[in-house]
This record gives structure tokens, sequence and C-alpha cells, in this order.
């Protein structure tokens, strides 16, 4: 996959690979970046800032070489249909490195870090989402 991205200086092409290293399955982690919604479709914003996140984080990713993004979806949530969310999902090699990773490009890029939550699981096993980070304290609870 490529990805062009202008800057001051020009025009950059950024490959993006599915993996930089082939690893186990055992070894790779799902992420979930979660922002809570008004609505099932969201507004032109949302759209908008879904679109941004899966952008920066492509790139930062693949340029860290520790995973990739693997979709998105807007609409209810599972456990309580009268909220909604924007999912972003995405694939990784190191779940630490990977969250602080993604916190710090969504606090940079001022992507909205004060209502992103981060959840993660083991790639490849029916297990449930596990909270790692939430945008403020008290907030123990995750669901798709």
């Amino acid at each position: 996959m490529f990805i062009m991205r202008s800057t001051a200086a020009g025009a950059e092409l950024h490959i993006i690979s599915r993996w930089a290293g082939e690893s186990k399955m055992s070894e790779k982690f799902w992420l979930v970046l979660q922002y809570p919604l008004k609505s099932a479709n969201g507004s032109q914003r949302d759209q908008w800032l879904r679109d941004k996140v899966v952008e920066y984080l492509e790139i930062s990713l693949a340029d860290a070489g520790i995973g990739y993004v693997d979709g998105s979806e807007m609409g209810k949530c599972i456990s309580a249909p009268k909220k909604y969310a924007l999912n972003i999902y995405c694939v990784t090699t190191e779940e630490e490195r990977c969250i602080n990773l993604v916190k710090r490009v969504i606090r940079e890029s001022r992507l909205d870090y004060t209502r992103i939550k981060i959840a993660t699981m083991p790639y490849g096993k029916k297990e449930t989402y596990t909270l790692k980070y939430a945008y403020k304290k008290g907030v123990n609870d995750f669901s798709l």
C-alpha cells in the first residue's frame, strides 16, 4: 500500500507493508482506539476525524515498524445500544509501544485526545478487550 503525504518541503511517498517482519500470531495484538459519538453515523466532523486518525496512524505505525491500521467502524455499541462509537482497529507486535505511539500521535495532531479510550487483546484469540487507557480517571469499562 502506498500513501502520498504532502509537506511544506514537497510530497513524500510512504510505502506501507502489512508487516515489516512477519511474527508469530501469538505475538500480535489487536488495539482499538475508540471515540464516543452522538449518533450511529457520526457527524461530518466525526467522519473527517476518522479519516485523519487513520491516515496519521497508518504512517506512524509503518514508520515505527510495529503494525498497521486494519479498519474502522462507526455505529452502536454492542453492550449499550443507546451509545455510539467510532472504533479504529490496529494490529501490532508491540502492545505497550503501540499504545504510547497512538496516544502521542493523537495528542500531537490535536485529534480529540481528551475523548479517547484504548483497549487491546491478543490477536487470533476469542477474548475480551482490556482497557489500557481512558480519557479520564475513573473510567474502567470498555466494549465495542
